[in-house]
């Protein structure tokens, strides 16, 4: 098994490189409108920005800053696939313009453009980003009429193009198994509202040509592309950033496609592909540990699970994860134009060696369901 991932330096607005409906997901955080550390990327792409933001009219900022996103998602429903999904990290910002502070509401500014342009909306998830700030209210303090609640919260919109996805060959089925989640991850990942991932530093390093970026945390990545995707697919991001998308999508068996204004983001994104083949199947040992942490503790409160996961040996709660495999990563190759190529294993020994599987355990819950069977 081997995935194939590139990086275009250049503007998103023109994705010409892509051919429509080739893409089989969107995971994304743009720059954010109205945020002030984003002023001068969006006024390099529209010198009118800068001037309506000096004369004091934020709503015609706000807009003029979206019309410049509008490009990319026109783009981004071109090379999508039918069926296929659009994920949209994005938070509202809240701003002081010509005195005046309101709120402007990113987050439904985009999915009003979407829907105009053909996605139809599904339920979307509220990342509550956690926060240490000792003092949280904001405006007068203690006084009403003038105090204004924090912002604490982003948006993940999900979209998708076209009508639902088909899995039609007994090939594609059987992928399709073997991408599945694990129950408990399931309850987890398909809450409406995700508390337990920490955001991310929007500093990067100094030797970087722009000190930001709208990076998302890797565990947000990750659950989309697994959640919205099965392995093989290709995934795109349309605002790559340091490279987290890609990052995901190697550790998760999925192909992938970066585009990335800045070139300079190549100081990141390099060193990240010479140490994900380590970090990822670490991350892939860790979910596989915290999956056999739940089975040992449901043994324990609940009695036997029904069935077993053919490649792990571990009991699973759903016959839907029997075929569930976490393809471990062999190595990366870097080619010319900004290509990786990743390689995997097929041997889930390669992922499930040096943890500890509490043989006893599993001894005892297939003793038990033999017993219930009999």
């Amino acid at each position: 098994m081997k995935t194939i991932h590139q990086i275009f330096y250049r503007d998103a607005r023109n994705l010409k490189e892509i051919p429509s409906e080739s893409v089989d997901l969107v995971v994304t955080s743009p720059p954010y409108p109205m945020i002030g550390m984003w002023d001068d990327v969006f006024g390099s792409q529209n010198v009118e920005i800068e001037k309506v933001l000096t004369s004091g009219d934020g709503k015609l900022a706000h807009e003029l800053m979206h019309g410049i996103l509008d490009s990319v998602w026109d783009e981004v429903f071109r090379v999508l696939k039918d069926g296929r999904f659009a994920c949209i990290n994005i938070g509202d910002a809240t701003r002081k313009v010509n005195g005046d502070f309101c709120l402007y509401p990113n987050h439904a500014r985009i999915l009003n453009y979407l829907l105009s342009i053909g996605f139809s909306a599904l339920p979307d998830i509220l990342w509550r980003k956690q926060t240490n700030a000792p003092n949280k209210f904001m405006g007068s303090g203690m006084l009403p009429a003038g105090a204004y609640v924090t912002l604490e919260h982003e948006y993940i919109l999900i979209l998708r193009k076209g009508s639902k996805r088909e899995f039609k060959t007994e090939c594609e089925k059987q992928n399709r198994r073997e991408s599945a989640l694990f129950w408990e991850e399931r309850n987890i990942w398909y809450s409406d509202v995700w508390m337990d991932i920490k955001g991310t530093g929007q500093r990067l390093s100094d030797e970087l040509s722009r000190l930001r970026s709208a990076a998302f945390p890797y565990d947000l990545a990750y659950r989309l592309v697994n959640m919205y995707s099965v392995k093989g697919d290709v995934v795109l991001d349309p605002f790559l950033g340091t490279g987290t998308t890609i990052a995901a999508a190697m550790t998760s068996g999925r192909n992938s496609i970066g585009v990335e204004i800045d070139k300079g983001f190549q100081q990141a994104i390099r060193p990240m592909a010479r140490q994900i083949v380590d970090f990822s199947n670490d991350y892939l040992r860790d979910r596989l540990r915290r999956h056999f942490e739940f089975v040992e503790d449901r043994i324990q409160t609940s009695g036997p699970l029904k069935y077993t996961n053919k490649h792990y040996g571990c009991p699973v709660v759903t016959s839907q994860e029997q075929s569930i495999f976490l393809n471990g990563l062999n190595e990366v190759r870097e080619s010319d134009g900004n290509i990786f190529e990743v390689a995997y294993s097929e041997k889930p020994q390669d992922i499930a060696q040096g943890r500890n599987w509490n043989a006893e355990s599993l001894r005892k819950n297939k003793i038990q369901l033999d017993l219930l069977n009999r």
